[in-house]
């Protein structure tokens, strides 16, 4: 499950296999990143707070356009909107019908095989049978506004142009796309009116419901022991990975804060 909080940005990093960091955050700052790896915790009013091991970031991704694939990073800033590493932000782009509803890979399963690089300018797109598609981060305040539609939700997104709405309908084949582009000013969804039993009401942009993403593997683990067919970590499309802990310590952790 993912959280966020309205404290300053944190940094996220992983320098080498051999020496990972700890993710710290203080109690009620991101709680997501205190899922990762460190929670606050007051022992006694007015005594010193003490640190916490939860575990160990192992990997950190980001997912661009909703549905594609992901970007492994090797750092990352958490913001009340998800990660962002430079200009490129976690799902802030998707795909949507003419008539503003969002279309993921649980309607076009093609989706999940499109694949992204990025640098500080631009987002590269491929997909099989396909020539590549260079995005600019950027979008033309000018292009238009439209109202989309996710979950029951009303949302917004900027048009990332004709070019970009072509090249989704050419390689999906089923009906006309348009790509769009989620922006800070622009009207969220409330994570709450997703699910009613969060514990904390998020604003997000295109994620399903929170704006971090966290998942150990030994939770993974844990379910695959009750699967027939096994599954991988990717199915999920966490934003985080957490190894060193217990199976569902993520989410005990997230209760505690």
């Amino acid at each position: 499950m993912g959280a966020v909080g309205s404290s300053p940005l944190v940094r996220l990093g992983l320098s080498a296999p051999s020496r990972p960091r700890w993710l710290g955050v203080a109690a009620l700052g991101l709680a997501a990143v205190a899922l990762g790896a460190v929670a606050w915790r007051r022992a006694w009013p007015r005594r010193r707070r003490r640190l916490q091991q939860v575990g160990t970031v192992a990997r950190l991704w980001l997912y661009p356009v909703k549905s594609c694939k992901g970007v492994p990073v090797s750092e990352a800033e958490c913001t009340a909107l998800g990660l962002r590493c430079g200009h490129v932000r976690d799902r802030f782009w998707t795909v949507i019908k003419e008539d503003g509803h969002v279309v993921t890979a649980r309607q076009e399963h093609r989706l999940v095989l499109v694949s992204i690089t990025h640098d500080d300018n631009c987002l590269v797109l491929r997909a099989p049978g396909m020539d590549q598609l260079v995005l600019p981060i950027k979008v033309p305040s000018s292009n238009r506004l439209h109202n989309c539609r996710m979950f029951g939700l009303d949302t917004q997104g900027r048009d990332c142009g004709d070019e970009a709405a072509q090249w989704f309908t050419s390689f999906l084949k089923t009906e006309a796309y348009r790509l769009v582009q989620f922006e800070k000013n622009l009207k969220g969804r409330r994570s709450k009116k997703i699910f009613s039993s969060v514990a904390q009401d998020y604003e997000v942009a295109y994620p399903d419901c929170s704006p971090i993403l966290v998942i150990s593997e030994a939770s993974l683990t844990d379910l695959n022991t009750r699967m027939e067919k096994k599954v991988k970590m990717e199915n999920f499309r966490p934003n985080i990975e957490v190894t060193g802990c217990s199976a569902f310590e993520e989410v005990s952790a997230s209760r505690r804060h």
